[in-house]
């Protein structure tokens, strides 16, 4: 139902020890599915968590990780750095970072481009499934689909904002979310919370905001987790869960409708702050090979 955000793992004042400690009682008590990414903390989120998934704990647990490279040779670099890092000879689900631009299907799709590093590892059995993420438009994510299906391919899964605020303002759960459904493509949520900003508001709870993505037809919800007290409080939402009714879910969407029209709240979508990849441009690696080659004609 819940699954443990990556990036979250390492904070100033977190030692490597309480981390670890986390990931394993997240484990312990069944919840298994762990979000991670190449950059998140200049790689320590990953290290961390391969820390933690000795002993026996990686086989119980469902990796997830993601790479920023949108050609062939720095995609390939990351996802080794990546099964470096996580101490494992494979990575259940890989996807592509942060697809916030209209041209990064493009350059993943291209010859040279990233999707074939992806394919090429998942043929040598270092992954086992392949799928993207984004929070920026869902229109992005529309067009990755439709990429997708022109080059023949068809992807695992799709990770993207599912929240109170997200039905509001340009929303994946109205426009991307049937479109999963129908095309039987896993749906991993994330930023139930907005990334914390929505608790700051005070219209709506923890709770509240898990219990909303949880009552979506989703794969699991991911959300971030940097103390022992945060586990608890997904372990309670889920506890407690039980789908919310159209009333209840009617109540929730009218406390939030004043706060979310004009994306305020949801600052992965109207600002750069979440952008990792524009703030570091170079993770995305150079342009694929055939670009280069037509620009120069």
């Amino acid at each position: 139902m819940v699954g443990l955000g990556g990036y979250h793992l390492v904070r100033p004042e977190l030692p490597e020890a309480e981390s670890i400690r986390i990931i394993r009682a997240a484990i312990d008590n069944g919840l298994n599915f762990l979000d991670n990414c190449w950059d998140y903390n200049g790689g320590q989120s990953e290290l961390r968590m391969g820390k933690a998934l000795r002993d026996g704990y990686r086989q119980r647990a469902f990796l997830m990780t993601k790479i920023d490279g949108r050609d062939t040779k720095t995609g390939a670099r990351q996802i080794e750095e990546s099964l470096r890092r996580l101490e494992t000879d494979h990575i259940d689900l890989l996807q592509f970072h942060e697809i916030i631009r209209m041209n990064d299907p493009d350059r993943i799709f291209a010859a040279g481009g990233a999707m074939e590093a992806a394919v090429e590892a998942k043929k040598a059995g270092k992954i086992r499934y392949i799928g993207f993420t984004g929070h920026k438009d869902p229109h992005v994510h529309l067009y990755m689909l439709t990429k997708a299906k022109q080059r023949g391919f068809r992807f695992d899964t799709v990770q993207m904002p599912l929240n109170v605020m997200d039905a509001h303002f340009r929303s994946f759960q109205t426009h991307v979310l049937p479109v999963l459904l129908k095309d039987k493509i896993g749906v991993l949520g994330m930023k139930s919370m907005g990334g914390g900003v929505f608790l700051k508001r005070k219209v709506v709870t923890p709770l509240e905001c898990l219990h909303y993505a949880l009552s979506l037809p989703t794969s699991v919800v991911i959300t971030g987790i940097d103390s022992m007290r945060i586990l608890e409080q997904a372990f309670e939402a889920m506890r407690t869960f039980s789908p919310l009714t159209r009333q209840q879910v009617a109540s929730l969407l009218a406390k939030t409708s004043k706060a979310a029209t004009d994306g305020q709240y949801e600052l992965f979508k109207t600002t750069s702050h979440f952008d990792s990849t524009a703030q570091n441009p170079e993770w995305l690696g150079g342009e694929p090979s055939r670009v280069k080659s037509l620009a120069s004609d």
